[in-house]
């Protein structure tokens, strides 16, 4: 196999499984130092052990280099094979199947702001696992810590956007932003650059322990706001992982809810696992609410984005009906609902 994909598909594999940061990036450093080295001269470099000098490149790496080029799967990647769960999507399911039918992802981020990888190398992790679609949502202005976007700064990657669109016609990369939800219930960005953007996806992501009718409140005046399409990570819980554990807002649920319904937004179902974002008796309230859902991974990295496996088999488990989960629609469907079709 390729070199390059084999280190690619081995840093995907860690992060789809959590493992340490600095192994991932050990993965994806060699595999860029390989896309800078013509692949005529690689065999030589490989036996002349010149390789094992370039920058980037260590031990094993180079190993996985090597077994690659010998057209040999290499050892390490088979190892991450074996232990995986099955990509999803990559078995065939029932026909309410919830993991077979999602053919999109809403909420993923960049190294734009709190990513670890260009937004190329999350298109090309989303078109190798079969999406039909992506959103880049980065965040916004307000969330200084992950270096959120200013509208100057949107601009610019909203160009990137139509260039990669150019790029393939196997993906639709969709434009959006994850805006906070301000704590005067604003949105965390202009009017103008809202409009021009096919998804929003909006959070909370400051004063997380207010008190029940200011979150209420709050929450309330962002999900009106006409260019809110999905409600993200609704009570802001951590229940594992390596930030700590934080308790759910206290909201109306009900109240918050009813309102998302009424104005045609969905309730992100947060596929991440130290997330797990709504609880499953949040996730059924919405249901007999008649909300629509949205199973999103929140990526960070490209493995990131095969966390949608886990949302879907909540939305399994707490029986969300297929047809009310946005993500399992055509992009054509998925616009027109978004308000937002070119």
């Amino acid at each position: 196999m390729e070199p390059i994909a084999a280190l690619d598909e081995i840093a995907f594999r860690l992060e789809r499984e959590l493992a340490p940061s600095f192994k991932v990036k050990a993965f994806r450093r060699a595999a860029d130092a390989l896309a800078g080295i013509p692949a005529s001269t690689l065999p030589e470099q490989v036996r002349d052990g010149s390789l094992r000098r370039t920058k980037g490149i260590g031990n094993s790496t180079f190993d996985v280099i090597n077994e690659a080029i010998s057209g040999q799967v290499p050892g390490y990647l088979q190892k991450v094979r074996d232990r995986a769960e099955p990509l999803l999507g990559s078995q065939a399911g029932a026909p309410d199947d919830v993991g077979s039918a999602i053919r999109g992802d809403l909420h993923t981020h960049s190294e734009w702001t709190d990513g670890t990888t260009p937004i190329d190398k999350m298109v090309d992790a989303a078109r190798w696992l079969g999406r039909e679609y992506i959103a880049l949502t980065d965040h916004s202005p307000n969330l200084t810590i992950a270096n959120g976007l200013s509208a100057a700064r949107l601009t610019d990657q909203l160009y990137v956007v139509a260039q990669l669109n150019k790029q393939h016609d196997d993906i639709q990369v969709l434009s959006g932003i994850e805006v906070d939800i301000l704590e005067s219930g604003e949105l965390d960005q202009t009017p103008e650059m809202l409009d021009r953007l096919n998804v929003v996806v909006a959070s909370v992501h400051s004063k997380l322990r207010a008190d029940e009718k200011t979150m209420t409140e709050r929450m309330l005046r962002g999900i009106a706001h006409p260019r809110t399409n999905v409600l993200g990570h609704c009570t802001g819980r951590l229940v594992k992982g390596s930030r700590g554990t934080r308790p759910p807002s206290t909201f109306d649920a009900e109240r918050v809810f009813a309102a998302c319904a009424a104005n045609d937004v969905a309730i992100e179902i947060n596929s991440r696992p130290e997330r797990q974002d709504p609880p499953d008796d949040l996730i059924r309230l919405a249901l007999d609410v008649g909300c629509l859902f949205s199973i999103d991974s929140d990526a960070h990295a490209p493995g990131h984005l095969d966390f949608l496996s886990y949302g879907a088999e909540r939305a399994q488990r707490n029986g969300v009906p297929i047809d009310r989960i946005v993500t399992t629609w055509p992009v054509d469907r998925l616009l027109e609902w978004s308000r937002a079709a070119s």
